[in-house]
């Protein structure tokens, strides 16, 4: 890898406002991410003197499905951690059955990276919506969480 950087300024930059980590962790984690969800692997285009390069992350398949499928609405906003949450949510579980489910101890990291996510996604929902706060409240797997991995599952028996 290659660590020459042409304007040293704008790395900084980006590092500040953390859109960038500068650890050159970005292809390898694009290359991950992509696979975790299914899309197609990203082409790497680069003229003769390799001074420009372009990446082409080509569309999710599910993405192009037409409106009304439940996968148009929801593919952006699938991550890795909220398929991960969404194959083990089996029954109506608390937060903290979730984490130890899933390994995690962080319930900021929880909350930001696995629950609101399919929360806003409409995958999960809270059994008592009013008390979103309520050490009572518990998280069950909807109609349309079923529904898209029913198909991701149905996807990977077809590889």
């Amino acid at each position: 890898m290659s660590r020459r950087y042409r304007n040293r300024r704008i790395g900084e930059f980006l590092k500040e406002l953390e859109l960038t980590e500068g650890r050159s962790t970005g292809i390898p984690k694009i290359l991950k991410v992509m696979s975790a969800n299914g899309s197609p692997a990203p082409l790497f285009e680069t003229d003769d003197d390799r001074c420009a390069y372009v990446i082409r992350l080509p569309v999710h398949p599910l993405a192009q499905q037409p409106a009304g499928d439940v996968s148009e609405q929801v593919t952006p906003q699938v991550t890795p951690q909220v398929f991960q949450l969404l194959q083990i949510i089996d029954r109506e579980l608390g937060r903290g059955d979730l984490m130890a489910a899933l390994g995690l101890r962080d319930r900021m990291h929880f909350s930001n990276h696995y629950l609101a996510p399919a929360l806003e996604a409409g995958f999960i929902e809270m059994t008592l919506p009013d008390k979103p706060r309520s050490s009572k409240q518990r998280y069950r797997i909807t109609t349309q969480g079923k529904q898209w991995l029913r198909m991701q599952n149905a996807g990977e028996s077809h590889e």
